[in-house]
């Protein structure tokens, strides 16, 4: 496969990360956000990336998911290394086979839960009256059946991030990134948002990566990796 196909294996899904480092410069002064980064993580994991505010938990997501690139070092998802993917194929990379879900739930604010579901696939070229029938189904999924033609200002807190996580799974990802997904939640929200997340990674196997400081997270998490200075202090198991 070469660096310029972006479509995934369905053998196996992974994400090899090699000596991954990335330096951002503010003037004259280097700040090393990841310092030679080593990672595996299999398809179907359920893993939670924690450390203090700077250690580089966003930015090594950020990677991940290819929106920032890094100073040096790999990335390998399957056998394709995105590190070396052409801006095109990178954008492509990102709407076909990652979902993010944000802290801020970036949500349109002028469509309905459910046009904001379908707003990935609309970019794919679904056609419309699959994407409405897929965007019903997650939402449904996700506890929303109620909600389908209600803009996000008339949601809560809670029932945005869940519209996020089912358009985070339009586009039926290999892999869901979620930087502090709870962080703006009260502790049911959250809650019920983890439930939904582990029901999902277990049915279909989605693997979950999560930047968080949330206990609550930590403790659904089967994986723990700790980031400190943008070094991996440990692994857990």
């Amino acid at each position: 496969m070469t660096n310029e196909q972006y479509k995934y294996s369905e053998l196996t899904s992974r994400i090899i990360i090699s000596n991954l480092t990335k330096i951002y410069r503010e003037g004259v002064e280097e700040i090393k956000a990841l310092d030679s980064v080593n990672l595996t993580i299999q398809r179907g994991e359920f893993t939670a990336v924690v450390g203090p505010s700077g250690s580089g938990k966003t930015t090594l997501l950020n990677l991940i998911g290819g929106l920032d690139t890094p100073t040096s070092g790999t990335i390998v998802v399957d056998d394709m290394e995105i590190t070396k993917l052409s801006s095109n194929n990178l954008i492509n990379f990102r709407r076909d086979h990652v979902g993010f879900v944000f802290q801020a739930y970036n949500l349109i604010p002028v469509l309905t839960a459910k046009e904001n579901v379908m707003f990935v696939m609309d970019l794919q070229g679904v056609p419309t009256r699959k994407s409405s029938e897929r965007a019903i189904e997650l939402l449904k999924h996700v506890g929303l059946g109620d909600r389908i033609n209600t803009r996000p200002n008339k949601l809560s807190g809670g029932q945005q991030q869940r519209v996020a996580v089912a358009r985070a799974l339009a586009s039926k990802p290999k892999f869901i990134l979620a930087d502090e997904p709870t962080a703006n939640l009260d502790g049911i929200s959250a809650e019920t948002l983890l439930e939904i997340m582990e029901k999902l990674n277990r049915e279909e196997n989605t693997t979950f990566i999560f930047s968080t400081h949330d206990p609550r997270v930590m403790q659904k998490a089967r994986r723990i990796i700790t980031l400190e200075d943008g070094k991996i202090l440990m692994r857990l198991p």
